[in-house]
């Protein structure tokens, strides 16, 4: 008699580096190498740098929309294997810190997509604590854990902006959530450099300074208790942002309270629950 398979399915997930810098993705590749993921040996998971033809930095809206027409059709060509092919993944994460047009562009019935910005911000409104009651329009945040915030720090000054506008439309709000009182969005602070900076050519002394004092800047209001590192070639810095938290505000928040969230590893968990939600559907549909 053959046997049944009843419990257990091999997973595939797919980490895309849409710029051109294989430096950035190894960086990446290490983060979810990192057995504190606590990724089922079951889970494979698969990286992809863009082609050369795409920046090698992505630093502007030019830059996002040409690493978007470079990777999809790398993605979608007829002579890719299928196995390459976005179909054959269960989940797909694009792993650059913007509001990017391949999370929409590569969502089809099969493949779970998120982005590593969109993941971040999922995981950072969870860090915090939940209000424990519905204020009016007109009224104050209440208790200092209701007035908790989480901010981000990123590259350079597009990103201000840029980030800013995307978490206003990922949270579906009208207004700029940084002019609200009651928001828990304190805001985006840049270092001044570029993403490809953080593994190349900028001696790590100037990476680490820099790093810092968009951090300091963050922490000023005294209500930021999550920090999101908004660029994938941080990876690994989380440090650098504790020990800024250290000398701003002392060593027990920087260590016991103040959480550090890296896009590429939650994005690896949050595509983990989208792949079992979806497989949850199929069994229904």
């Amino acid at each position: 008699m053959s046997s049944e398979r009843i419990r257990g399915k091999t997973t595939r997930i797919l980490v895309l580096n849409p710029n051109s810098s294989q430096s950035m993705t190894d960086g990446m590749r290490a983060a979810i190498n990192d057995p504190d993921l606590g990724l089922p040996y079951s889970t494979e998971m698969h990286a992809y740098t863009a082609l050369p033809t795409a920046p090698a930095s992505i630093n502007d809206a030019a830059d996002i929309a040409r690493s978007t027409e470079v990777v999809l059709a790398d993605l979608q060509s007829e002579d890719r294997d299928p196995g390459e092919r976005p179909s054959a993944y269960d989940g797909i994460l694009v792993a650059c810190y913007s509001v990017h047009p391949l999370v929409c562009g590569l969502r089809n019935s099969r493949s779970a997509v998120t982005g590593i910005f969109e993941a971040s911000v999922l995981t950072a409104l969870s860090l915090l604590p939940a209000p424990w009651s519905l204020p009016s329009s007109s009224s104050s945040p209440g208790s200092d854990e209701q007035r908790q915030q989480w901010g981000i720090v990123t590259t350079g000054k597009f990103w201000e902006e840029h980030l800013t506008a995307g978490v206003q439309a990922f949270l579906g709000t009208s207004s700029d959530p940084r002019q609200d009182p009651r928001s828990r969005f304190a805001g985006v602070e840049s270092t001044g450099l570029n993403a490809s900076d953080f593994h190349n050519g900028v001696p790590p002394e100037v990476v680490r300074e820099k790093l810092k004092g968009a951090t300091k800047r963050l922490l000023k209001g005294g209500r930021t208790t999550v920090i999101v590192m908004g660029c994938a070639g941080m990876t690994g810095l989380e440090e650098i942002i504790r020990n800024a938290a250290a000398e701003e505000v002392g060593e027990r928040f920087a260590y016991d309270e103040l959480h550090v969230v890296d896009g590429v590893r939650v994005g690896v968990m949050q595509l983990e629950i989208m792949i079992k939600q979806q497989r949850l559907r199929g069994l229904r549909g």
